[in-house]
């Protein structure tokens, strides 16, 4: 097979020379389905496909037996729920422990769907083994060309103050698919002086190629900067409102 060219209903052409294999051990199994993620156009949202007793000339089924598809949309923020997760288990008669195996499956499918923009993840076969657990022989992904650019690994350094903030930013971009590289403190105090230390520091660490500021307001001195139409009438408004604010028209010094 080496060296010669494949040739299946998804090859174009001559079809695919091949360059590699991929050996892996004979797995028995004693059920088998075809399972998919993909955008359902019409719905403007993610659906899950499955089909019982695999996914051989699938595009054939799908044209002539549809009704042996069965079709699960979902939320693509909320993710595999447990409601889901029932939902998809139920027609495959599958018990507590083969359902937690499928789930596993099925939220792996659905990060890599999200983080990398994917518009097809199609497993045929997923077989379930006689233990009762889940296996993926073979997978198909495609992934809008148009996101390519969205693709670029980011190495994330953070500037946040406040300990709990830290946490919280961080795992913010991770659940969005990013990465941090590092963060830094900056303290409850970001004044000026501190946060230029603060970038100073952060700066020297070549691994970034982003840098996210999230500060928070609430435990630092407000400053309210108006300039503009009405500006004077406004820094007066906010004056009077006697709101603890610092009002101030010009730039460097409300900096």
């Amino acid at each position: 097979m080496l060296g010669h060219h494949l040739s299946t209903k998804q090859t174009a052409g001559k079809g695919l020379q091949v360059d590699k294999l991929y050996v892996a051990e004979q797995i028995k199994y004693a059920d088998k389905c075809y399972l998919a993620m993909t955008i359902d156009r019409e719905k403007y949202c993610p659906a899950i496909i499955l089909r019982k007793n695999g996914g051989i000339d699938i595009e054939t089924v799908a044209k002539e037996h549809p009704e042996q598809l069965l079709t699960f949309h979902f939320s693509v923020t909320k993710g595999i729920t447990p409601e889901i997760l029932d939902r998809i288990a139920a027609p495959l008669g599958t018990g507590p422990a083969e359902t937690h195996s499928l789930g596993e499956i099925l939220r792996g499918m659905h990060r890599s769907f999200v983080a990398k923009a994917a518009t097809l993840l199609e497993i045929n076969l997923l077989v379930r083994s006689a233990d009762g657990s889940f296996t993926c022989p073979d997978a198909k992904f495609t992934f809008d060309n148009a996101a390519e650019n969205r693709q670029t690994e980011l190495n994330i350094g953070n500037v946040v103050n406040g300990a709990g903030l830290d946490m919280a930013t961080n795992d913010a971009i991770a659940y969005h698919g990013g990465a941090s590289a590092n963060f830094l403190d900056a303290g409850g105090q970001a004044t000026q002086a501190t946060m230029q230390k603060a970038f100073e520091i952060i700066l020297r660490d070549e691994r970034m190629n982003t840098l996210f500021v999230n500060i928070y307001g609430g435990i630092i001195r407000p400053v309210v900067r108006l300039q503009g139409t009405n500006a004077e009438l406004g820094l007066k408004l906010v004056e009077e409102a006697d709101l603890g604010l610092h009002t101030e028209s010009d730039f460097g010094k409300a900096a």
